[in-house]
């Protein structure tokens, strides 16, 4: 008798589940679906725990999303393509349900296995899915339907594709905003599938309702369809019937709508050509660049790099570049730091002689704002100008500005400058850097920030990797040796953590004659902190000096750690020492 139940036992272990109070148990059921229709099989899946979830009217959206996207790689489960159909009836339910999340799921997992289906089963069963939530007198079901079109568009009958060009054609023009909002961002998904005789005629008149939709929300989703409806039109039709929509857009009542021109217009750019850019769409995107809305501006700086790519330089001088000014000196410090982070981008575009004439002056008033993040914004692009105007220039013009900002209040940043640092150096050449950033190097190692003296010490060893051991040994060594002895413990802490960086840069040899003795006097600390970090310095150095040197100096400056008062020095020296042996063990 055992055996004969057993194979019921998933699905009314699942039903009990389904029906229990505590939520984290039916989520769990929904999430072992794949498991329950494995051990039930193709057959009994189909007929018994697809139907159950048809019925099932857990009202909890939780449980009804993890069910919207189990059901979506169900088709294995069921018998394959030849049965997928079956997976239709609870998704068309969940298709209808309130909570957005669930019904954007279940569209997505029936677009999954409809691109699956075949082509007699989508004419029997999907289409008529489509119509059915297309007819349905929930706004909720009409709004799902939108996003389904596309899918069940290909494959069918002439008869059923001009119902169904129809149908959404009254779903562009519905009582309810919604669904109008639905059908107008997936219009150009659904145009894609359309023949291209519909275009003009039917696809066309749509989106011209929607273009003049009294609810801002309609229109400026409808933005979005003047890119993909741009593409698929021949230029002369994308030029009449598009580019006034675009200009007509770019002077809409609704901020929100100009917002989205001013995100799309570089696109919008590609689908009209360059003739219609110059002349309709340059005069557009300076009326957003001054926009009176802060967030309309936000978004048209954002773009002015891609914008200008599309334009031969000369136009970009005459109309972009002085918005360009204007905006350097917003009143909104987001508009300014929008700008500062695609401005460095034009200077390739413009060239050398226009780049030094009309952007560094711009550059420089960013880099002095009062806004961090707009002077980060241009600090972290600067290597962009420098392809284009030489190192020489950047020097005289920016460096100056750069050298203020190093000792800049944020400390971010100052943490952008110092990480700029050792490409600067090695751009700048060993003259220059001494002369100008040298100071500034071992200033950092004494900031108030931690981040920041961490930075500075990874910085020493970069400059010793660029410029060498030799200039390291003039330049940095010395000093980073003087500060062990600095008064205040975290300078001494920081300056151990230079050496343990540096040391695998500067060789044996140096670490040996200059490091290794400082170390071992900072063995005598009288901070706890410094004696472990001495320990864990000491145990980093075996690898890199001679085994001599371990056994005479290290070892013994360990032992003399490993008894002392403080608990973290005795386990990091310990530790130190067990690495000794271990390295010995292994040469052995």
């Amino acid at each position: 008798m055992a055996m004969v139940d057993e194979p019921l036992y998933p699905i009314a272990l699942l039903i009990d589940e389904l029906k229990n109070d505590d939520i984290q148990l039916r989520l769990n059921s929904i999430r072992r679906l794949s498991t329950i229709a494995r051990a039930l099989g193709e057959e009994r899946t189909r007929k018994e725990l697809i139907p159950f979830l048809s019925e099932n009217s857990d009202d909890d959206d939780e449980v009804l999303l993890a069910m919207a996207e189990e059901l979506g790689v169900f088709i294995p489960f069921v018998g394959g393509i030849d049965h997928a159909h079956v997976l239709l009836s609870p998704l068309e339910s969940l298709c209808t349900v309130e909570e957005t999340t669930v019904r954007e799921k279940a569209v997505d997992s029936l677009c999954k296995i409809g691109s699956q289906m075949k082509e007699t089963d989508l004419v029997d069963s999907f289409v008529p899915l489509v119509k059915r939530l297309a007819a349905g007198e929930w706004f909720a079901a009409r709004v799902s339907a939108c996003g389904l079109f596309h899918v069940a568009y290909q494959g069918c009958t002439d008869v059923l594709k001009t119902e169904l060009r129809s149908s959404y054609g009254q779903l562009c023009q519905d009582d309810m905003p919604m669904v109008r909002r639905a059908a107008a961002s997936n219009l150009g998904k659904f145009a894609t599938t359309v023949e291209s005789s519909f275009l003009i005629t039917e696809i066309m008149t749509m989106f011209e309702h929607l273009t003049k939709d009294e609810q801002d929300s309609v229109r400026l989703l409808a933005v979005e369809g003047c890119a993909a409806l741009g593409k698929l039109l021949e230029p002369q039709d994308c030029v009449a019937r598009i580019l006034p929509v675009i200009v007509n857009f770019s002077q809409d009542k609704s901020w929100r709508v100009r917002y989205m021109v001013a995100n799309q217009l570089y696109e919008l750019c590609e689908a009209v050509g360059p003739d219609c850019t110059k002349t309709d769409l340059v005069p557009a995107y300076v009326r957003l660049l001054r926009d009176n809305e802060a967030e309309v501006r936000i978004a048209a700086a954002g773009k002015v790099t891609k914008f200008c790519q599309l334009l031969n330089p000369e136009l970009a001088i005459e109309h972009i570049l002085p918005c360009v000014k204007e905006l350097s000196s917003d009143s909104s410090q987001h508009v300014r730091s929008a700008l500062a982070s695609v401005i460095m981008g034009m200077a390739p575009i413009l060239g050398k002689d226009s780049t030094i004439e009309h952007l560094l002056p711009i550059f420089l008033s960013l880099l002095k704002d009062e806004f961090p993040d707009v002077r980060l914004n241009i600090i972290s692009k600067l290597d962009q100008v420098n392809q284009v105007i030489g190192i020489d220039l950047l020097s005289q013009s920016l460096l100056p500005a750069i050298v203020e900002l190093a000792e800049d209040r944020h400390w971010r940043v100052r943490l952008a400058i110092i990480e700029y640092v050792p490409l600067l150096a090695s751009q700048l050449g060993i003259g220059f850097f001494d002369d100008k950033l040298g100071a500034l190097c071992m200033q950092w190692m004494q900031d108030k920030v931690y981040s920041i003296r961490e930075a500075a010490a990874n910085n020493l060893k970069r400059l010793a990797e660029e410029f060498g051991s030799e200039w390291a040994m003039q330049h940095i060594v010395p000093q980073v040796l003087d500060m062990v002895n600095n008064p205040h413990y975290l300078h001494r802490m920081m300056a151990l953590r230079a050496i343990s960086l540096m040391a695998p840069v500067m060789g044996s040899e140096i670490t040996c004659s200059k490091f290794l003795p400082v170390v071992v006097e900072a063995a005598k600390d009288r901070v706890p902190n410094i004696k472990f970090n001495v320990a864990k310095l000491l145990q980093s150095l075996i690898p890199i000096v001679d085994q001599s040197v371990v056994d005479k100096t290290i070892r013994q400056c360990l032992v003399d750690l490993s008894e002392d008062p403080d608990v973290d020095v005795r386990y990091f020296a310990n530790q130190a020492l067990r690495s000794i042996d271990a390295a010995a063990v292994a040469q052995s």
